[in-house]
């Protein structure tokens, strides 16, 4: 069985607005290796249709990137994709699965066919994945910068404290630290 491993950008006030990290070459870089290291991508349909909108163009050289970013985006074609949505049935970017009814159930099947392990990047799904206690592991990018707005991390709560272990914390020339955590058992 693969571990679920929940990562993304987020500002010291807690903000998880995608337009709000420092997205540079090493940012970029980051979380190219995050999602080499995984055997596949789990999203919620939000997240999905947000990054369907604009990495296969990258990828195709369709659209001006650094190179960095089109590494990531090369390689995001190629990874396999799995969306959560109870709206949204077809999902045809390259390689993109729907995982549909009980979720417990569809995200449990995904980590046991998945030893390399999934990488998690959406908020709200990962909130649900979090009280359902799936998630393996937490790699967050936290960006130096306090925004006052949100999306913000866990914006709907959980129902208690999840006390986490650092495993690692790696700060980045942009002051952003790469911080690696694991459930406290």
């Amino acid at each position: 069985m693969g571990l679920l491993t929940f990562s993304i950008n987020v500002t010291l006030d807690g903000c998880v607005d995608h337009q709000e990290g420092i997205a540079d070459n090493e940012t970029h870089a980051f979380f190219t290796r995050l999602m080499d290291e995984c055997g596949a991508m789990l999203w919620g349909r939000v997240t999905y249709e947000m990054m369907e909108r604009d990495w296969p163009a990258v990828a195709r050289g369709d659209q001006e990137a650094p190179p960095a970013m089109r590494e990531w985006a090369v390689r995001l074609e190629a990874k396999p994709k799995y969306v959560v949505s109870s709206t949204r049935k077809d999902f045809p970017w390259t390689n993109s699965h729907h995982i549909a009814g009980d979720l417990r159930t569809g995200v449990q099947k995904l980590k046991d066919a998945t030893p390399a392990g999934v990488l998690l990047g959406s908020g709200k799904l990962a909130t649900e994945l979090d009280r359902l206690d799936l998630i393996d592991e937490y790699k967050f990018l936290v960006h130096p910068r306090i925004v006052g707005h949100g999306p913000t991390l866990y914006q709907s709560g959980l129902p208690s404290t999840r006390r986490l272990e650092l495993v690692s914390a790696k700060p980045l020339r942009s002051g952003a630290v790469a911080m690696h955590y694991r459930p406290a058992r």
